[in-house]
């Protein structure tokens, strides 16, 4: 659309050059006719001259353009008189495809004929014929003048509109570091008011939305916890009945199969060995439901504490393992500092990491680190395992998914990483205040 424009200007531009070259042909030509004019008059007057007519000396010597020729022919037929004005202009430095183009389309050089005629009488015909170099040569300039016009103004117009783009489109910048902001999970990260009503609209929208997503995970990590305190809930409501109930009963049952067992070796031999069996079955049963309530809830957890409770179960990882896997605890810091949720939250993820290590790492060394800060805990668990790619990806199981459901649920951060050579590193950093505010 701009090349068709500046085409069209262009071939105006050239039009009129044109057209000012046959007016001034034309201007000559009458002029120089009334001169001739003038002489015939002073001549029939018989005021005499000196020179022949017809007379060129004055228009020779009035710096006319070179190249211009102008030709009289008497009307009795005598021999025509002609006269150039300076040599012949010669060919500037334009492209012959322009002057090709020109001479086709214009046709420049043409003469300009005016008669010669006082009191009614002809005498003669004046010729003025123009210098068609001259015509392309002025030509040429224009348009040279006009390119470069065109390039000032394009340029000109490139940079302001370069200038308004980059201007109007700077707060597009904004918006997508807000956004990656934003997905990085830093969800309070507002966009700023900008001046045009569309970008506003796009940032309120943002806003809006980021604000939206704010309210879901603070509503959803307030539900975890609280799905968190009612699962410890339950699981202590279990322990204490399994604990009061299923252990009392099965230590009666134990009891009773010793009363038996006494009276069956005085009165009937035969039964000694089926009480035997039922104190094995009691004994067995006994020793699972002492490793459920282990699983459930801890007895020295509620009494000692958590560092004790890791100790123990640390030691009982050891005692189950045998040679095949050394579980290392190391605990720095004051865990009595800690709420009872958080305090719970990270035996629960050392109780899940040394499950998931046992079943699938097989690994011959698990380091347990627990560091104990004034703003925050810091727990890593690393084994030297199988693993060599980080997980999450495609797993199935909900063991380190339920660790990131917990850690999110107290503000926390979760960190996973390949050990070196192989292994897996998993690293909790729970916030002491939130989780205070949280359990409180």
């Amino acid at each position: 659309m701009h090349l068709a424009c500046l085409l069209v200007i262009a071939a105006f531009v050239l039009y009129q050059s044109h057209r000012v070259a046959e007016q001034t042909t034309g201007q000559m030509a009458e002029s120089l006719g009334k001169q001739l004019e003038s002489q015939l008059l002073l001549i029939d007057a018989g005021l005499g001259r000196t020179n022949p007519f017809p007379d060129f000396g004055p228009w020779k010597h009035s710096g006319n353009q070179p190249g211009i020729c102008l030709s009289y022919t008497p009307a009795d037929g005598s021999l025509p008189r002609s006269l150039c004005n300076g040599s012949k202009l010669s060919r500037a430095e334009w492209p012959t495809l322009f002057e090709t183009g020109y001479r086709r389309i214009f046709n420049p050089g043409l003469p300009a004929i005016r008669p010669i005629a006082l009191n009614g009488r002809l005498y003669g015909t004046l010729s003025i014929t123009p210098s068609a170099e001259l015509e392309i040569a002025e030509a040429w300039n224009k348009m040279l003048s006009l390119m470069a016009l065109s390039s000032v103004t394009v340029l000109a117009v490139c940079l302001l509109v370069y200038w308004n783009i980059s201007r109007v489109l700077k707060p597009a910048k904004t918006i997508v570091a807000g956004i990656k902001e934003m997905e990085s999970g830093h969800l309070d990260c507002r966009l700023p008011a900008f001046e045009l009503n569309e970008w506003q609209r796009i940032a309120a929208a943002i806003n809006q939305l980021a604000n939206s997503q704010q309210q879901l995970l603070d509503e959803r990590q307030k539900l975890v916890l609280k799905l968190i305190n009612i699962q410890e809930d339950e699981r202590r409501y279990l322990a204490r009945e399994l604990h009061d109930e299923f252990g009392q009963c099965l230590a009666a049952i134990n009891a009773v199969a010793a009363s038996i067992k006494q009276t069956a070796l005085q009165q009937c031999p035969a039964l000694v060995a089926e009480t035997d069996h039922i104190s094995r079955i009691t004994a067995h049963m006994l020793v699972n439901v002492h490793g459920l309530l282990g699983r459930l809830r801890p007895a020295e957890f509620e009494e000692l504490g958590l560092a004790v409770s890791l100790n123990s179960l640390v030691a009982g990882w050891n005692a189950r393992s045998g040679d095949k896997t050394r579980f290392q605890l190391d605990i720095s810091g004051d865990c009595s500092s800690l709420m009872e949720v958080p305090a719970m939250t990270l035996f629960r993820i050392i109780q899940e990491c040394l499950t998931n290590i046992a079943k699938h790492a097989t690994a011959s060394h698990v380091n347990i680190s627990l560091i104990i800060g004034l703003e925050s805990a810091i727990l890593t668990v690393a084994d030297n395992g199988i693993a060599k790619r980080l997980p999450f990806a495609d797993t199935t199981g909900i063991g380190l998914l339920g660790i990131r459901e917990r850690v999110t649920a107290l503000q926390g951060r979760l960190q996973l990483a390949i050990a070196n050579p192989h292994g897996l590193v998993v690293e909790v950093c729970l916030p002491i205040a939130a989780n205070i505010e949280q359990t409180a």
